[in-house]
């Protein structure tokens, strides 16, 4: 599973109704309203990377209202359950 998480900057009006749109597109699973320098946060998952240009530059880039997107690919996930393991093997910071 290949995770992209896109950072979007949408028109400050339509936020809600932007958000919306974005989370019915196949291959986004979250989208999340955020503090900071972008608008909006999605995650996208996908099997294949020819995918994330299905996903993000034929539909989510093109969602009425969405001014700019940056995406970054995930290499790692590592999850709390990941992190306890390491932390009992000694592998503290």
């Amino acid at each position: 599973m290949i995770t992209a998480i896109v950072h979007i900057d949408a028109d400050p009006a339509r936020i809600p109704e932007i958000a919306a749109a974005v989370a019915e597109i196949d291959g986004v699973t979250e989208v999340y309203s955020v503090t900071g320098e972008v608008d909006l946060i999605a995650m996208v998952r996908v099997r294949e990377h020819e995918q994330l240009a299905d996903v993000i530059a034929d539909h989510l880039s093109k969602v009425d209202g969405i001014l700019r997107t940056q995406t970054f690919i995930a290499f790692r996930e590592y999850s709390s359950k990941d992190l306890d393991q390491a932390f009992d093997l000694g592998l503290e910071g």
